[in-house]
């Protein structure tokens, strides 16, 4: 058994609860993204203007941190303690650009599943 094989089962995997948070924070940063005025082209690629969503911020923000960091291709594959590891990582990039976006709460998930202001499931 390897090493990251040992560490990985010191960890749960993620909670449906935070699969929830996971996919909520993504709107919230391509939100805070698109407000600040730092479209796609700003971040990522100038010549074309496309703005931020939930899938694109997980796609080409998330995902690329997680392989980079650990490896691991699916947001399924993700413990409790790699999703803080890639959240830290992704925050300091976004503090460079002037955003802060905090992860959310449990409170904050069963507000918006309340109001049914977003689709955070997927």
């Amino acid at each position: 058994m390897n090493t990251s094989s040992k560490i990985d089962k010191e960890y749960n995997q993620r909670t449906s609860q935070q699969n929830r948070a996971l996919h909520l924070y993504f709107q919230l940063v391509a939100d805070a993204l698109n407000d600040a005025g730092l479209d796609m082209r700003t971040v990522l690629k100038p010549e074309i203007e496309i703005p931020w969503s939930k899938a694109s911020v997980k796609e080409y923000l998330w995902r690329p941190i997680q392989m980079i960091q650990l490896q691991k291709k699916s947001t399924i594959q993700l413990t409790t303690k790699d999703i803080d590891t890639i959240y830290d990582t992704l925050n300091l990039f976004l503090a460079q650009q002037g955003i802060h976006e905090p992860f959310p709460s449990l409170d904050e998930i069963m507000r918006r599943e309340l109001e049914g202001s977003s689709d955070i499931h997927t």
